[in-house]
């Protein structure tokens, strides 16, 4: 009987059942786009977020109980260095696949001579775009190319994927230095290294491009690691090793953590350390190189959890609103519907039905329509998330399994709520008042 008369309902008020739908439908496409892109939003913000830089930064353990400046104006001879060769354990943590990539540092004063004048510069050894053998991964590159893409060059990028070079060692020139000394692109410029056993060491560089960062990279001369080592003697070390790693924002356990690692129970530092915050995997990449100290760059840090927090709360708030107004629509549907049929109703009161019969009805028409705007809005919600990722990000965005079942729960308590107030009132009326119109 309850399958005949829903069949008879949505025969005869199929309008109101589409109207219904369409709302629900609406709120459950929304709903849907905005839960796929809330769940994928966190890694696709840090990806953007990159641009900031890198957000950890791997030293020497000495440099921790030094100053800055004594560690900056030290000589090479007094200064401590990370092996070149515990670079591939960066990516041999737990968070491997969160480390978008990284690059080690070493510079140094030297001469600089162009012509008949010489000059007082500093120069900076690094990775541009170079291979490197990691655990796992046969094509592994990485670099400044992929950790600090604000870096612009006017000219051509240092290609020191192999290493191999032949004449002169092509270099990037900073901005400020080329304005200082009026060095062009293609200029050749004679390098000068006196060591503390005063022996001189010469290398001559080639300007391939002009290199705009906006920070002490416009200072200097940006070479291929492995020359600078060769010039300076240090074949094999480095001074440091920036990281740009995919985190999570920052919330109270990592920061109680960040505080006091000791104060965590067992629990506690379990879920801390198989998170991905930027501490925990600052403390696996301190655990996976020896003789060092790692340090998030908090300034880059925390703007990306402020950033990507802020986002996620605007999208919390926008879903929350669809749905209250979602509810709010049924339910004026709904209350025009159920007082249209009220005739129907006080009819099958007079015939002996139950007033929870009656409730029961309206919740399975409600539960159908749910059900049948939750998976259209599902369809639409998928559509909408890969445009929303697609104008924002230039990418695709993942579509989580787990928004459809909650869409779909989200739907039908959307129906029934919208549903209960009009029934429950409707249904509490005696038979003689609703067929007399006195409802």
């Amino acid at each position: 009987m309850l399958f005949r008369m829903l069949f008879q309902s949505w025969r005869y008020g199929l309008k109101r059942k589409l109207l219904a739908i369409t709302t629900i439908f609406l709120a459950a496409g929304l709903v849907s786009a905005l839960l796929a892109v809330s769940i994928d939003i966190g890694d696709k913000m840090s990806r953007e977020l990159k641009s900031y830089g890198a957000n950890i930064l791997i030293a020497p353990a000495s440099s921790a109980t030094l100053p800055d400046e004594m560690n900056i104006n030290s000589s090479l001879s007094t200064q401590d260095f990370l092996d070149e060769s515990e670079l591939p354990n960066i990516k041999d943590i737990f968070w491997r696949n969160n480390i978008v990539g990284f690059a080690p540092l070493l510079k140094a004063q030297v001469t600089a001579i162009s012509g008949n004048a010489s000059n007082e510069i500093e120069i900076l050894g690094t990775f541009f775009d170079h291979q490197i053998a990691v655990p796992d991964e046969d094509d592994y590159h990485t670099g400044q190319k992929i950790i600090s893409p604000f870096w612009k060059v006017e000219g051509k990028w240092v290609d020191d994927s192999t290493n191999q070079f032949t004449g002169p060692i092509p270099a990037l020139l900073g901005k400020t230095l080329s304005q200082q000394y009026n060095w062009q692109v293609n200029d050749v410029i004679q390098l000068e290294y006196i060591d503390e056993k005063q022996t001189k060491h010469s290398v001559d560089v080639t300007i391939t491009g002009i290199l705009s960062t906006g920070g002490a990279e416009e200072n200097q001369i940006v070479m291929p690691l492995s020359e600078v080592q060769n010039l300076l003697g240090l074949e094999g070390k480095v001074q440091e090793i920036k990281v740009s790693a995919l985190t999570v924002p920052e919330n109270a356990l990592s920061r109680k953590a960040r505080a006091n690692p000791d104060a965590l129970t067992a629990e506690e530092y379990d879920l801390w350390y198989c998170t991905a915050y930027v501490s925990s995997i600052s403390l696996q990449l301190e655990e996976a190189i020896s003789g060092a100290v790692v340090r998030p760059i908090w300034q880059v840090a925390a703007s990306e959890g402020a950033v990507i927090e802020k986002i996620q709360l605007l999208l919390g708030v926008v879903t929350f609103a669809a749905l209250i107004a979602a509810a709010m629509g049924i339910a004026s549907l709904m209350t025009s519907t159920i007082i249209e049929r009220s005739k129907e109703i006080g009819l099958m009161k007079a015939l002996g039905a139950y007033q929870w019969q009656i409730i029961l009805l309206f919740y399975c028409e409600a539960t159908v329509s749910g059900l049948i705007g939750g998976v259209l809005g599902c369809i639409a919600g998928w559509g909408l998330a890969q445009f929303i990722g697609t104008a924002l990000f230039g990418s695709l965005l993942s579509f989580a399994w787990i928004v459809i079942p909650c869409v779909m729960v989200l739907s039908v308590l959307i129906a029934i709520i919208g549903t209960w107030i009009p029934a429950h009132r409707i249904s509490q009326l005696y038979p003689v008042e609703v067929l007399y119109g006195r409802q």
